[in-house]
């Protein structure tokens, strides 16, 4: 070996070569750190609080917000009211305030307001900011039912100087980790508040992740408390399959049996198969009762929380957008029931993809769908009518309000008809585009939006006329009289009836996308067949492409495996724990074909018969409430082998008739507080019930006590443990903070620095103000990493939740994630 790297110096004389051995020149452990850079050293050299550079506290400030493109384009269009031009402006350069949305069911959310606003809202009567200045309390959105919805806007430096709010803040962030509060932009609300919404209808979000328009349609399955099973379902779509874990990750948090997570490209959304209910073995396609599509969007109405959109937003974003927006829109009306409702939204202002996109809607539905006027819902919203006219912009500023005065030589995106107003007048009169909802910015301090509510009233016209031509080419009819009293003799079409209207996607489209997510086509044969918008143009459907399973070229999910008749766990399960003959065990499921079962899921009748009459179309990312965990102490059946799992336990509880325990308010909070808890700790009637119990898992049940102010006035329930001498609660660590602060017990979230501090100030009755000058060395001590713990509630939108991939019954398994939580020790 020496005698080789001797003739290599001889032949190769570079200075490069080096012999240094490569453990000492490479490796983070050789580098010497640098003062200030996480070396010794970095605290002694950090400069004075005041002398460092703002942290991102106001990060929009650092964007550029201005884009004369966008000025001019708005400005032409002329949504603006006169004389609002620069509060509108300015609205969208300020930084959008907090929003979040109380959820659950009716009663539980209810006792979660009344907490919110008797411990903590009123304790930030008299809370001052840095200069001295009454800050003003959160308030809760006008329009927004029941005042579940608020608005907040503090700081971060605010949370961090007063006590009350750090407060205030711990119980928002507890309530969002468990599900109970959702951080959501407050004109999102508003499309599943249109869509008038009742416990047996069947939902359809096309466009759903990240998922907080499809908890609120959720929860309005579940308007009635004790209500197992509502008869609906929400069948939540997104084209992303990463996103659609985002999905799973919102959603999951509500404990539903009637939802279900699809991956399809939205425009393509395949028809489901259904039993029918007229005849044994007969087969319908599902119809939907209610559609949302919020469709992607160019985003110019989220400048105030993504202020980078001021930079990228250009004319040919909406232009892009339009044609996408309207295959959307056009296969969710062709899934909806005849007398079903359909919602349209965008956070953009673009009439091309707004007005434009219902019009051009309307113009091929002819008379089978039309506007809804809405003008009479959500009381104390401010908003403005659709506009009936629009101008199309180019990239050099140009701009044209018709396709007659578009250049032939221009490109095909602009030679598309349907981006321009209708030229008839008495149709565009008759569409009543006034009944479109615009909202801006600095009329209630909110982002920018835009919706429409549609009604589908009979069958639409392609499926009739699709249906003639079929035939007509069936049988090979020359005669032209003929063929047209066949093409004007239509077909009646039932209410269900949609897998024929599947043959518009590509009508006035020319190609269609396979991502749904802003592919456009050339619209070169939309140009030379005039766009096909018009009752002439509504030719037959394409020739229908050769089917492809739902799991080709992609990951393929845990299976779905519903219980039978035989299976031998459901007798242990039921006598164990006692459950009703009522309970619909055979829409219990696991993920696995073989091998020891570890985790049950329950799905709605409704669920199981999608799944299983669609199990090759269709691509389920997720469905099913976890309802039981197997034990880890299995070896006998004297004890379950599977315990309750919290998510499920509150649809299972009118199904279970054993192993119940009736306790009080102090039960609940010694079980919640302390580990492994003693039965002699308890209460005489829970000590009662407890004795003829043997060990294996319990039901703990709270009744709520209305004449006690001071007490929970909702039903907590939660799952346990009865040991031998012991007994225990088995809830996650969230749901145990949720539920403490229902008792009225401060959970201590995090301890930081800043915040001993504040308690400290407010223990000696000093305010922020009068504390600022003394605690400012103390101040400077403290850690970055600590402040950013202590952060501010955020306002990004649920546009940013973040996603989790935990879907297989492996990972959801979470008995050892559980116990460790039940060990966690909580301060009373």
């Amino acid at each position: 070996m020496r005698n080789f790297t001797s003739l290599v110096r001889h032949l190769f004389p570079l200075r490069f070569i080096s012999t240094t051995p490569v453990s000492a020149s490479m490796g983070r452990r050789w580098k010497k750190k640098r003062p200030g850079h996480g070396g010794p050293g970095q605290r002694r050299d950090r400069p004075p609080r005041d002398q460092r550079q703002q942290r991102p506290n106001e990060w929009q400030d650092t964007f550029v917000k201005e884009n004369k493109d966008f000025e001019k384009f708005y400005k032409e269009q002329g949504i603006v009211p006169e004389g609002e031009w620069d509060k509108f402006l300015e609205g969208l350069r300020s930084p959008l305030p907090a929003t979040f949305r109380i959820t659950g069911y009716k009663s539980h959310a209810q006792e979660l307001l009344r907490r919110l606003k008797g411990k903590y809202i009123s304790q930030l009567l008299d809370v001052t900011s840095e200069d001295g200045e009454l800050l003003e309390k959160p308030q809760p959105i006008p329009w927004y039912p029941d005042e579940l919805a608020w608005r907040t806007n503090y700081s971060r430096k605010d949370l961090r100087r007063s006590p009350a709010l750090a407060k205030f803040h711990d119980f928002l962030v507890t309530e969002t980790e468990t599900g109970n509060v959702s951080r959501q932009e407050a004109v999102s609300m508003i499309p599943p508040l249109l869509l008038d919404v009742q416990p047996h209808h069947k939902i359809l979000d096309m466009c759903a992740a990240p998922g907080s328009k499809t908890a609120q349609l959720i929860e309005m399955l579940h308007t009635e408390d004790g209500q197992s099973f509502p008869g609906g379902f929400v069948v939540a779509n997104d084209a992303d399959n990463k996103r659609c874990y985002m999905l799973v990750h919102q959603a999951k948090r509500l404990n539903s049996p009637c939802f279900l997570v699809t991956n399809h490209d939205a425009s393509h959304m395949p028809n489901m198969t259904v039993p029918s209910d007229d005849a044994d073995g007969a087969t319908d396609t599902l119809a939907y009762d209610r559609v949302l599509c919020d469709v992607p969007c160019s985003g110019d109405g989220t400048m105030r929380k993504n202020p980078d959109v001021w930079k990228k937003w250009s004319p040919g974003q909406g232009q892009n957008l339009h044609n996408l927006q309207l295959r959307i829109v056009r296969r969710g009306i062709e899934l909806l029931r005849v007398g079903g409702q359909l919602v349209y939204s965008t956070c953009s202002l673009n009439p091309l993809e707004d007005e434009a996109v219902i019009a051009a809607l309307l113009t091929e539905c002819e008379d089978s769908v039309e506007l809804v006027d809405v003008s009479n819902k959500l009381a104390g919203l401010k908003r403005l009518s659709g506009v009936s006219a629009w101008k199309v912009m180019t990239k050099s500023g140009e701009f044209y309000g018709s396709i007659d005065e578009v250049p032939t030589d221009r490109h095909s995106n602009l030679r598309r008809v349907s981006m321009f107003p209708p030229p008839d007048p008495d149709k565009l009169e008759a569409m009543h585009l006034d009944r479109c909802i615009r909202i801006l910015p600095h009329h209630q301090d909110t982002g920018g939006f835009f919706v429409a509510v549609l009604r589908k009233t009979k069958a639409l016209p392609w499926t009739r006329q699709g249906k003639a031509d079929r035939r007509k080419e069936d049988a090979a009819v020359t005669d032209e009289a003929k063929q047209s009293d066949t093409s004007a003799t239509p077909d009646p079409a039932g209410e269900g009836d949609v897998s024929s209207e599947t043959g518009a996607a590509a009508k006035a489209d020319g190609k269609g996308s396979d991502t749904g997510q802003g592919e456009e086509d050339d619209g070169k044969k939309e140009a030379e067949a005039g766009n096909s918008n018009g009752s002439e143009g509504l030719a037959r459907p394409p020739p229908a492409k050769k089917a492809k399973l739902a799991w080709e070229g992609s990951y393929k999910e845990d299976p779905f495996v519903f219980f039978t008749e035989d299976e031998e766990l459901w007798p242990i399960m039921r006598d164990f724990y006692q459950i009703s003959d009522t309970f619909p065990n055979l829409q219990l499921l696991v993920r696995c074909y073989e091998g020891k079962k570890r985790t049950v899921y329950l799905v709605s009748k409704e669920v199981k018969d999608i799944l299983q009459y669609n199990e090759n179309s269709l691509k389920v990312i997720n469905c099913g409430l976890r309802v039981m965990v197997r034990s880890r102490n299995d070896k006998t059946k004297a004890m379950s082998l599977f315990r309750l799992a919290q998510d499920g336990i509150p649809t299972l509880l009118p199904f279970i008739h054993g192993r119940r325990v009736e306790i009080k308010q102090e039960d609940a909070i010694l079980l919640l507080t302390e580990e492994n808890p003693h039965i002699h700790k308890l209460t005489a009637e829970a000590r009662e019930q407890l004795k003829p119990l043997e060990e294996g898992s319990i039901v703990m049940v709270y009744e709520p006590d209305m004449s006690n102010p001071d007490a929970v006035h909702c039903k907590m329930v939660f799952v346990g443990w009865r040991g031998k001498v012991t007994v225990r609660s088995f809830v996650p660590k969230n749901d145990r903070r949720h539920f403490l602060l229902l008792c009225g017990v401060d959970v201590e979230v995090r301890q930081t620095k800043r915040r001993q501090l504040a308690l400290e100030r407010e223990a000696k009755g000093q305010t922020a103000n009068d504390a600022a000058n003394e605690g400012a060395g103390q101040e400077e001590e403290v850690d970055d990493e600590g402040a950013e713990e202590d952060v501010a509630m955020a306002t990004r939108s649920d546009d940013e939740t973040p996603a989790t991939t935990e879907t297989s019954d492996t990972v959801e398994e979470e008995t050892s994630a559980i116990d460790s939580d039940a060990q966690s020790s909580i301060k009373e």
